[in-house]
């Protein structure tokens, strides 16, 4: 499983993210390659991202679309 996460550069919620991350892989007994990406507004609209952070698992984001770029 591939966990890839985009964070933007204010945002202050990535100590938490790998932390719920960490604790529902043990919980479930999974591992996963997890990677966090630091990026900017302009990167996040080319994404189409819904927000900060956003969390793709296997290419697959978790978030309902809708809002393009970080709000």
């Amino acid at each position: 499983m591939k966990i890839d996460c985009y964070i933007s550069q204010g945002c202050g919620s990535e100590e938490a993210l790998k932390e719920n991350i960490d604790r529902a892989l043990a919980a479930e007994k999974i591992q996963a390659e997890v990677r966090i990406h630091r990026i900017g507004d302009e990167k996040a609209a080319e994404l189409r991202l819904s927000g900060s952070p956003s969390v793709f698992i296997n290419g697959k984001e978790l978030q309902p679309s809708g809002t393009i770029g970080f709000s």
